[in-house]
């Protein structure tokens, strides 16, 4: 039986960052939510912010840090997706918003290394 969590990094480290943000006490209301301006990784609500996650998994060896991935077009692409969530779920729209890159690392051994920066960049 194929296991799509181990063939796909990506897909472990949203599973990750999901995990994170329950321990911390959030709420998941989006998980890969889409528009046709792009894809937000996690929708978290965490009692103070309606939080817009991007998620980004990489090896330990990996040419760059996971946040580096994160470009201007990529945040444009984000906050775009992030307007087309607040139209359509129009009781959100006066809630504090954050976008955060929650960076996920993942070791040859050992354990993946989970940060999140909040609110990594603004609109």
């Amino acid at each position: 039986m194929f296991n799509r969590e181990k063939a796909d990094p990506g897909v472990q480290g949203e599973k990750l960052a999901a995990k994170w943000y329950r321990k911390k006490g959030g709420t998941i209301l989006e998980q890969n939510f889409r528009t046709r301006q792009g894809e937000i990784d996690l929708i978290v609500w965490d009692g103070e912010f309606l939080i817009f996650a991007e998620v980004k998994t990489r090896a330990e060896n990996a040419i760059a840090a996971p946040r580096e991935f994160v470009t201007p077009a990529k945040q444009k692409r984000l906050i775009l997706a992030a307007k087309g969530y607040l139209m359509q779920n129009p009781q959100a729209e006066n809630l504090r918003l954050r976008f955060d890159v929650v960076e996920v690392v993942l070791a040859e051994k050992g354990r993946p290394k989970l940060q999140c920066i909040e609110n990594a960049f603004t609109v």
